[in-house]
């Protein structure tokens, strides 16, 4: 499900039954960790459809689903070119109302696509002519974000580890993307997770697990913002991914304090100046004050 924070600070549920598991995620095992985020419902990626219902990437079921704000939930879709979709991951609309979503790996479990860097990531678009795949052979695909203009759109390979980024074609047999090319430098000495453009054209990105905070310039120079990693962990973490050994004990060793995991990075407030960090082990969402605005949203 989806929980809704006000302004205010107030919080309401919206759809599924809370899974008490995530309550006590910092505490966790490696056999509770890996069964937390690879069985069972798990919302991953949201985006506003044009009506006001939440657009639900959902990690868990492997679905892209659609949720109204009274939490009545639909599938949209489970399958594409008759095969299961794979690890759904996250969602995007863009303001022509066409829906952009990234699938991680077919592989299951998905921990060991991550593991391995195996290539098998996909982008997808649901437009007027139907849900199909415009791009693909990515390293864990993630979020992606598209620039000011829609121009091009910015894709996190989680695994690569970089960012990576296509052009937006237009044709008469539909949207798709070509042009692709590394942005920024081929290894971003973490794994990026979450991305959100400011104003300005910087690129912000966390990098989970080694728990940084990063921006790319718009010239793809890479500048660190925060780091709340811890050293010894990040380093034994990045060796044994670039030697094959990774374990998910290395994973449950290696985060921060202030947003273990983190995961997602959103621009929001009044006038897009309040920077939230989301984790997968923190149970609080950490904010600060940004000196530039955020990229206004499509729904904003």
């Amino acid at each position: 499900g989806v929980t809704r924070i006000g302004a205010d600070g107030q919080q309401r549920f919206i759809g599924q039954r809370a899974d008490e598991r995530f309550a006590t995620a910092a505490q966790a095992s490696t056999d509770d960790v890996e069964a937390k985020y690879t069985q069972g419902t798990l919302p991953n990626g949201l985006a506003f459809a044009a009506n006001g219902d939440v657009l639900i990437a959902n990690f868990g079921t492997d679905r892209l689903e659609v949720m109204t704000r009274d939490g009545q939930t639909r599938t949209l879709h489970d399958r594409i070119d008759g095969q299961p979709i794979g690890k759904v991951n996250f969602v995007l609309r863009d303001t022509k109302d066409r829906i952009w979503l990234t699938v991680s790996t077919r592989v299951n479990p998905w921990t060991v696509a991550a593991s391995s860097r195996v290539r098998d990531g996909y982008i997808a678009v649901v437009d007027a002519h139907g849900l199909r795949v415009v791009a693909d052979g990515f390293h864990f695909t993630n979020e992606i974000r598209f620039d000011a203009r829609e121009e091009w759109l910015y894709i996190v390979e989680t695994t690569g580890p970089h960012i990576s980024r296509m052009r937006v074609v237009e044709s008469a047999q539909g949207v798709g993307l070509a042009e692709r090319e590394v942005f920024g430098p081929s290894h971003l000495g973490g794994f990026p997770d979450g991305i959100a453009f400011d104003a300005f054209g910087n690129l912000w990105c966390t990098l989970v697990m080694t728990d940084q905070l990063i921006a790319l310039t718009p010239q793809g120079d890479q500048r660190l913002l925060l780091d709340d990693g811890n050293p010894e962990a990040s380093k034994v973490l990045l060796d044994h991914m670039n030697d094959g050994t990774l374990t998910a004990e290395d994973m449950l060793r290696a985060r921060g304090t202030l947003a273990p995991w983190m995961a997602s990075v959103t621009f929001g407030g009044p006038d897009l100046r309040t920077v939230y960090l989301g984790s997968l082990m923190g149970t609080t969402i950490p904010y600060f004050t940004s000196p530039v605005p955020g990229l206004p949203m499509v729904h904003w």
